[in-house]
Parts: C-alpha cells; structure tokens; sequence
C-alpha cells in the first residue's frame, strides 16, 4: 500500500512539474529584466537573489526597485507592495477550495508559491488538486524566477555603464505591458489608471513619492469601485 501510495505521490509531482514548466520558460525573460533593472538600481547580486527568494512576487518586486531608485523609505515600499499583492488573499482562498484535505503546515509552504500563473494552472486542473502537483508547479516557477534573477543581475555587470542605466526604460515597459492588454478588456481599468495618475501627481505636491503612490492607489481604488458598485446597483435596479 505504501509504495503504491509513494508511486501515486511522485506521479503527481512529475505532473505538477510538466504543467510548471511552460510558467518557468515564461519567468526567464522577466525575471533577466528583473536583474539587469536590479544592477542598475543599485542592489548587490545577493540582494537581488535575496529579494527574489523572499518576495518572489514580479510586480511587486518592479515596483519595489522603482521606489527604492527614488529613495522610497521602508515602510511606505512594503504598504505599496501589499496594496499590490492583496489579491493574493483571494486567490488562496478560491484555491483553498479545490486543493485536497492536507497538513496545514503543506498548504503553509505551497501558499507561499501561489501567484497569478501558477493560481491559474492549478485552478484550471480538473478534480481535486494535490500537495505533490503543487510542489511540483511552485517549485519549476520559483526555480526559474531565483536562478533567472541571479543570471540577469551577472550579465548586466558585464554589460556597459550606459546600457545598464538605459535597462531603467525596461521598467516603464513593463508597466504598461501589464496595463494595456487589461485595458484593452475593462474600460475600469483605464478609469483606474488615470485617476491613480491624476492622484499621484497631486498628491507628490506634498507628500513624499512613495506615500504619493500609496494613497494615488488606494484613493483610485475606492472611487473606481464605489461608482462601479453604483452604477450596477442603478442597473440592476432599472431592470
């Protein structure tokens, strides 16, 4: 019974690793940018496979190197990147769901694993969803993302002074390759994004720049929901 439970286990991971594979192969440019962008802000190749290891969160991980470019202090980086990263409460929670009855000290360390891709992977699995799948599909992403960090941080110290500042632009890039396809889906998300702009410029008159993005985002959340809730009220009431 037990090695037919260990055979079971182990083909389990193997799947998880087959479906995280395409994930790694998706992380390896993004996590290059990371640091190549890492290097030219400052950071040591240590720092940036630290960072990597601990946060291993991409958008958060750009934005937090932007803030620190612009002396961004401690605190206001790590309220950002919560704002950020609050749909991760969401995401565990609907994958709570569909994962089977384990330990929770088992869905404590592949909780840690859980981010857009490999949320989507493993909610899109037909049937239950296993401890060993999602060791296997966190373990493949979390490797890529480490080891692709560590490598993008080396090239750039190899690369010109110059070439290395320009890498900063990749930033920006970034950023608005995340943005446009979402606008090109919810016309909210353009509402959203000029008001945290609109917001964020105002508020940079006297506040410091990362407590001016901090309330930029949570202000344009607020009022972006509250009209959106409004106006489905008006139509559900109309109707």
């Amino acid at each position: 019974m037990s090695t037919t439970i260990l055979a079971r286990k182990q083909s389990e991971f193997r799947e998880g690793v087959q479906a995280g594979l395409s994930i790694a192969i998706g992380y390896m440019p993004v996590a290059l940018t990371f640091g190549l962008i890492a290097k030219s802000t400052g950071l040591s190749v240590s720092e940036t496979v630290l960072m990597s290891l601990l946060v291993f969160a991409g958008a958060s991980q750009y934005i937090a190197l932007s803030l620190l470019a612009v002396g961004t202090g401690m605190f206001e980086i790590i309220l950002t990147t919560l704002i950020v990263n609050i749909r991760h409460f969401l995401m565990s929670a609907s994958l709570n769901e569909k994962v089977e009855d384990d330990l929770s000290f088992k869905k404590a360390l592949y909780a840690f694993g859980v981010t857009d891709e490999t949320f989507s992977v493993s909610a899109v699995k037909e049937g239950k969803v296993t401890a060993g799948y999602m060791f296997g599909v966190i373990i493949m992403a979390y490797s890529s993302w480490v080891i692709n960090s560590g490598i993008g941080h080396v090239i750039g110290s190899s690369l010109p002074t110059n070439l290395q500042e320009s890498m900063s632009v990749a930033l920006y890039a970034m950023f608005v390759g995340l943005l446009v396809p979402s606008m090109k889906k919810q016309r909210k998300v353009i509402v959203l994004a000029g008001i945290a702009a609109i917001g964020n410029t105002a508020f940079s008159q006297f506040l410091s720049t990362g407590w001016a993005i901090v309330l930029a985002t949570l202000v344009a959340a607020v009022v972006v929901e509250y009209f959106s809730k409004g106006l489905n009220g008006e139509g559900k009431t109309s109707g």
